[in-house]
This record gives C-alpha cells, sequence and structure tokens, in this order.
C-alpha cells in the first residue's frame, strides 16, 4: 500500500465520524435533552472544535512529527467514540457534546493529511492528489449515515453500536496510518528558525489568495447548505424527502468533481480554476435566489457543491506554492484556522439568519466573503505585474 492509499483508506474511516453526527447528532440530542434549542449543540460542537484544534495539531507535528500526531489522533478518536457510545447509553447529553468536540479536533488532524501526500509528489501533481483525497469523501458520506443501521442489530445499544463501530473505523486508520507514514525526523526549533518570519510569510498575495479561495469556498458553503433544508421545509413548506435530495444531490456535485478538478488546475492553472470556483458560487446565488422553487434550489446547490470543490483544491495546492519546508506547519496551520473557523462561524450563524432575514436576505449576505476573495485575486495580479516589471 501506497502513502496516497494508506491516507486515502485512513481518511474515508476517520471522517465517517462528520456524516454521522450530521446525520444522527441532532436527533440524538434531542434525545438526551429536553429542550428542543439544544439537539443540533453536538453537532455544533464538533465543527467549534475542529475550528478551535487547528493551531493546536500543527504545533504538535512541528513537535513531534505528523506521523505521532495522526496515530494518536485516531486513537484519541476512538476513545472519544467509545465515550460517545457510553454517553447516549447512559442518556448524558453534554457527554455526548464532549465527545463531539473531540471529533471535530481529530478532523482537524485529518485534514493536514492533504499536506503530507502533497508533499510526496512533485509540484505539478498538488492538485491532482488534493483532489484524489477529497474525492473519499463520497466513502465517508455513505459510510458515516449507514452505521446508524447498526441500531437495528443491537436493540439493546441502540444508537450507541453506531459509534462502537466508529471507534473500530479508527482503531483500524491508525493501523493503517502506522503501515504508510514514514518515520520522519522532527523540525528542530534552530531549523525553524531559519524559516521566514510571519508577517513576511503574510506579506505574500499568493498564500492570501490561497488560503481565502479555501476559506471562502469552505464559509459560504457551509453557509448556504446549513441553511438550505430549513428554509425549504420550515418557510417553503416542501417535504423533508425534497431536501434530503437536494442535500445529497449538494453533497455529489461538491466530491465527484475531484474527479476532474485536479486535473484541470494542472492544465489551466490555479487562478483560472478560482477565477471559475468564483463565478459558480455566484451563479449558485443567482440561481437560488431568482426563485425558491425546488428545481432552483437544486440547481443552485449544484453549483454551491461545483465551486466548493474548486475553490478548496485549487487553494490548497496553490498553498504550497507559499512556503519552505521549515515553514509549512506554521502556514498551514494558518491556512486550516481561516478555513475551519469560516466554515464553523457559517454553519452557526447560517441558521439564525434564515429565519431573520429569509433565503433571499442569506444569499445576498453570503456576497462579501466572495467580493474579499475577488479584491485579493486582483491584488495578486497587480503584484505580479508589478514584480515582473520590475525584473525587466
Amino acid at each position: 500500500m501506497t502513502l496516497l492509499q494508506g491516507l486515502m483508506v485512513a481518511q474515508a474511516l476517520a471522517l465517517s465520524a462528520a456524516p454521522l453526527m450530521m446525520f444522527a447528532g441532532g436527533v440524538i440530542g434531542a434525545r438526551l435533552h429536553n429542550n428542543p434549542s439544544l439537539a443540533t449543540l453536538p453537532v455544533a460542537a464538533m465543527i467549534i472544535g475542529t475550528a478551535l484544534a487547528v493551531l493546536p495539531a500543527a504545533a504538535i507535528a512541528a513537535r513531534f512529527g505528523r506521523r505521532v500526531l495522526f496515530i494518536n489522533a485516531m486513537l484519541f478518536g476512538s476513545v472519544a467514540s467509545l465515550a460517545a457510545a457510553l454517553a447516549i447509553y447512559k442518556e448524558t447529553f453534554w457527554g455526548f457534546v464532549a465527545s463531539a468536540v473531540c471529533f471535530g479536533g481529530v478532523a482537524a488532524v485529518v485534514q493536514q493529511f492533504r499536506f503530507v501526500a502533497m508533499a510526496s509528489v512533485t509540484a505539478d501533481k498538488h492538485a491532482v492528489v488534493a483532489a484524489r483525497l477529497l474525492l473519499v469523501g463520497i466513502v465517508s458520506a455513505f459510510l458515516g449515515p449507514e452505521l446508524v443501521t447498526l441500531a437495528a442489530w443491537f436493540p439493546r445499544l441502540d444508537m450507541s453500536a453506531a459509534f462502537i463501530a466508529l471507534a473500530l473505523f479508527f482503531t483500524l486508520a491508525a493501523v493503517v496510518l502506522a503501515m504508510v507514514v514514514p518515520r520522519q525526523l522532527v523540525t528542530t526549533e534552530s531549523v525553524r528558525a531559519t524559516g521566514r518570519s510571519l508577517s513576511e510569510l503574510l506579506s505574500q498575495p499568493t498564500l492570501w489568495l490561497a488560503t481565502l479561495s479555501a476559506s471562502c469556498g469552505f464559509s459560504v458553503m457551509s453557509y448556504i447548505m446549513t441553511a438550505t433544508p430549513i428554509s425549504m421545509t420550515l418557510v417553503d413548506g416542501y417535504a423533508l424527502a425534497d431536501a434530503k435530495w437536494v442535500i445529497q444531490s449538494h453533497i455529489a456535485a461538491m466530491f465527484l468533481p475531484s474527479l476532474i478538478s485536479g486535473y484541470l488546475i494542472q492544465g489551466l492553472g490555479h487562478v483560472r480554476m478560482i477565477v471559475a470556483g468564483l463565478v459558480s458560487m455566484l451563479l449558485c446565488i443567482a440561481v437560488a435566489w431568482w426563485d425558491r422553487s425546488l428545481l432552483h434550489y437544486w440547481l443552485g446547490l449544484l453549483l454551491l457543491g461545483f465551486a466548493w470543490n474548486l475553490l478548496f483544491v485549487a487553494g490548497t495546492s496553490l498553498l504550497t506554492q507559499c512556503y519552505r519546508p521549515e515553514e509549512a506547519t506554521r502556514v498551514q496551520g494558518f491556512n486550516d484556522l481561516l478555513v475551519f473557523g469560516g466554515q464553523a462561524l457559517g454553519a452557526m450563524a447560517s441558521g439564525a439568519v434564515v429565519l431573520i432575514l429569509g433565503w433571499q436576505g442569506l444569499l445576498l449576505s453570503a456576497l462579501p466573503p466572495l467580493m474579499i476573495l475577488v479584491a485579493v485575486l486582483v491584488w495578486q495580479q497587480v503584484s505580479i505585474k508589478r514584480a515582473s516589471a520590475a525584473g525587466l
């Protein structure tokens, strides 16, 4: 098994926790707490856990190496899964919420898999490798919710059975990572000191373009996607089955383009694909704003998924051009803090915004992050032209 194959297998297993929580977390929360307004708190706690763990995960990777971080994170995820199973069995709401925070922390570590995979290939293959890792999200999206069916096989355990199985997933991921991730020397303080300062790194327009591409893609996608079922069912009166179909189509549109998006970026360049992602995101907002028919919801969410894929893959692979090996963990940590912090803010704000401003209002409020990305894109291109002219 190659490094890339091992990372793909481990990622498919470990990231099953997220769709499992998205699918069942609210239902379990409603069972464990008599206040309906707190039902989705476990899901929100998982997203917050991801944002909170990004910088500590990067620091641990810099201090002890990514092999140690990855394996121990998977074992930690296994323990958190068993704790979640126990919390459900004992009907302890806050214990389940704490486990959800831990799942988010593990997810922050899993997001570093893509940087290890890209570091193992030449620069021209970074986009293709990033897209391949993203493609396994389809497997996770299927595996996670399927674990809920184990409740029928083990009625005494009920929903706890799903999280016991998830613990096995994390353990298998740890075994796979132990097999494929090489033992690497830890970067010493003296070597890290040779890298550029954070202010120097952040003065690069390309770094901001890469980071904001992925961050805007994640935050706007999470913002609109989370609000869609609320708007469809509570505001416009569509059946839950209709909302489920729209979200399932959106998830397919998020991951299936990974079959070609890496090659498109490789052939056409990062900037063109970021522009294509921006155009697709703007089309999503225009189509969804124009009409609230089922067709417009569906088409808008398809465009949203496609835009997210282009912006995230292009941004992730472009980021590798902005740092040296000794600077990697700092830049990657900063990048993921903005990316997953934006996702957390989008997911948490969308429910209240759609109920206060309505669907059209929510869509228009998603424009500012995209406008910021456009401004950074222009800044990057102007900086490149100035640097080119200065060199003549």
